[in-house]
C-alpha cells in the first residue's frame, strides 16, 4: 500500500498510522517543505522522502514527549523520528531532513571555539530494538544532537546517506551504532562537529548490550572530534569491527578507540584509510591525531576494559598531531599492529597538538561546582587549565605509546619537519612502559 503526502497537506503521522493498521507500506513525501513534530515508524513501514522534499520539525523539545527513548544522550531522551521494537523499517529517498540545529544553542563561546548547546536537544532519528533496518540516500542537515542513533538493533544497512551539520556545534555525531550487531554502512558522506561514525555500548534501564560484526566502508568523513571511532561509552563488549577504504577530510582525530566503562574492545581493523587531521581549539577533544587509542577508568566502580587485537594497516595522509596509544596501567592495551603507515606531520598553527588528551575523565562526567566548564566536554581546573590535557614527555613525537603490550610497528613512516619545531621530541617514536 502507498500513500502520497503533499507538502501543503501535512498529516505525515496519520499516513504512517494508516499504513501500520493495514499491515505496512510506503509513505511518499512529495516535493516541497513538510513540517512535523514527533513521528513514529512501525513494522513494515517505509518513509520515502522524494527528491525536492524537505522534512523539517518544530523546534520545541516539549513537542517530543511522546518520542522518549531508553538511552540518554547528554540530557536528552527524545527524538524527532522514533521506531521501537519494530522490524522491516526503512527511510529512503533523495530528499532532505532539516534538523533545526540553530534553534538549540545559546551562542558562540570564543574561549573554546564552539557554540554552547542547550541542555535538552532532540536527536533526529532513534531506532531501538529493531531488526532489518534500512537507511538509504537521504540528506540530513543541521542536527541539534546525535543525528542517527541505532540502539540494540540487528541487521542494519545504511547506504548513500549524507549528513551535514554545523561544524562548531558539539555532540552532533553523524551515525551512532549502539549495542547493535550485523551492521553494514557504506558510501556515506558525513560532515559534522562531533564524531562521524561512532560505536558505543551504552547503559540504560534495559541493561548492557554488545556491539559486534560491524563494517563501515567506502565513505567520506569530516569531523571536529573523531571521524571513525569506538567508545567512549563502552559498558558492554565491542568486537569484530572493520573500517575499510574511507577518506577522512579536514578532521581533528582520524581513527580512535576509547575504553572507559568496563567492556572489552577487541578484533578491530582499520584498513586502507586516507586522512587529513588538523589542530583544533581546546573545546574539541584531541588535536590533529591520525590515530588515538586510550584506556582510562572514569568510574571507579567500573574499571575500563582491555583493548586487544587491533590492526591499523595502509593508512596515509597528513597530520599536526601524533599517533597516541595510552593505557593507565601495563597490559591495558595488547597486541596492536601498525603496518604500512605513511604520515606527513606538519607544525600546527595553534600548538594544541603538543599535548595528548585523555578526555573524557571522571571530571567530565560532572564538573565540580568550583570550576568552569560543561559536562562531557571541557572542564577548567582551579589552575585555569583544561583537565585531561598533558604535555608529551620530552615534546611532541611521531608515535607515543604508554603501557602497550605487544606493539608491532611494521613499515611505519612519520615524516616530520627538519629542523624540528620548538617543543617537538627529538625521538620520533616514544615508547613508555
Amino acid at each position: 500500500m502507498e500513500i502520497f503526502v503533499e507538502a501543503v497537506e501535512g498529516g505525515i503521522q496519520t499516513a504512517l498510522d494508516t499504513l501500520a493498521s493495514a499491515g505496512g507500506g510506503t509513505v511518499f513525501l512529495r516535493p516541497g517543505r513538510h513540517s512535523a513534530s514527533a513521528l513514529r515508524l512501525r513494522s513494515d513501514i517505509t518513509l520515502h522522502i522524494e527528491e525536492g522534499a524537505v522534512l523539517t520539525f518544530v523546534a520545541d523539545y516539549e513537542c517530543y514527549s511522546e518520542n522518549t527513548v531508553s538511552v540518554y544522550a547528554e540530557a536528552s531522551d527524545r527524538a524527532y523520528i522514533v521506531a521501537q521494537n519494530a522490524s522491516n523499517v526503512t527511510i529512503t529517498g533523495k530528499g532532505m531532513i532539516d534538523g533545526r540545529g540553530d534553534a538549540f544553542h545559546t551562542g558562540f563561546d570564543e574561549g573554546v571555539g564552539t557554540f554552547t548547546p542547550v541542555a535538552e536537544r532532540p536527536r533526529v532519528i532513534v531506532f531501538e530494538d529493531c531488526t532489518n533496518v534500512r537507511l538509504e540516500g537521504v540528506h540530513i542537515a543541521d542536527s541539534p544532537m546525535w543525528t542517527i542513533h541505532l540502539v540494540r538493533c540487528r541487521d542494519i544497512v545504511a547506504r548513500g546517506l549524507r549528513v551535514s551539520n554545523n561544524r562548531q556545534l558539539p555532540n552532533t555525531d553523524g551515525i551512532v551504532i549502539d549495542s547493535c550487531s550485523d551492521v553494514t554502512i557504506s558510501e556515506v558522506i558525513i560532515r559534522t562537529a562531533d564524531d562521524g561514525v561512532c560505536l558505543k555500548t551504552s547503559l540504560s534501564d534495559r541493561g548492557i548490550g554488545r556491539c559486534e560484526r560491524i563494517e563501515i566502508s567506502d565513505s567520506v568523513i569530516e569531523s571536529k572530534s573523531c571521524a571513525l571511532k569506538i567508545g567512549t561509552e563502552s559498558f558492554g563488549d565491542i568486537s569484530q569491527v572493520r573500517f575499510l577504504r574511507c577518506r577522512i577530510e579536514n578532521s581533528n582525530r582520524g581513527l580512535g578507540i576509547f575504553s572507559r566503562d568496563g567492556g572489552k574492545i577487541e578484533d578491530v581493523v582499520f584498513r586502507d584509510i586516507e586522512l587529513d587531521c588538523s589542530e583544533t581549539p581546546d573545546g574539541f577533544w584531541g588535536s590533529g591525531e591520525p590515530f588515538t587509542m586510550t584506556k582510562l577508568t572514569r568510574r571507579p566502580e567500573r574499571p575500563a576494559g582491555a583493548i586487544r587485537t587491533v590492526l591499523v594497516e595502509n593508512v596515509s595522509g597528513r597530520s599536526h598531531g601524533a599517533i597516541n596509544l595510552f593505557a593507565e596501567e601495563p597490559g591495558g592495551i595488547e597486541d596492536v599492529v601498525l603496518r604500512e603507515i605513511n604520515i606527513k606531520m606538519d607544525e600546527g598553527p595553534l600548538g594544541t597538538a603538543k599535548r595528548y588528551d585523555l578526555r573524557p575523565t571522571n571530571a567530565d562526567l560532572a564538573p565540580p561546582k568550583d570550576v568552569s566548564g560543561r559536562g562531557n566536554a571541557w572542564v577548567r581546573g582551579q589552575d585555569g587549565k583544561i583537565v585531561g590535557l598533558f604535555d608529551y614527555p620530552g615534546g611532541l613525537p611521531g608515535v607515543f605509546a604508554q603501557n602497550v603490550t605487544g606493539l608491532a610497528l611494521e613499515d611505519v613512516k612519520i615524516r616530520r619537519p627538519e629542523p624540528l619545531p620548538a617543543g617537538w621530541n627529538q625521538v620520533n617514536i616514544a615508547l613508555i612502559s
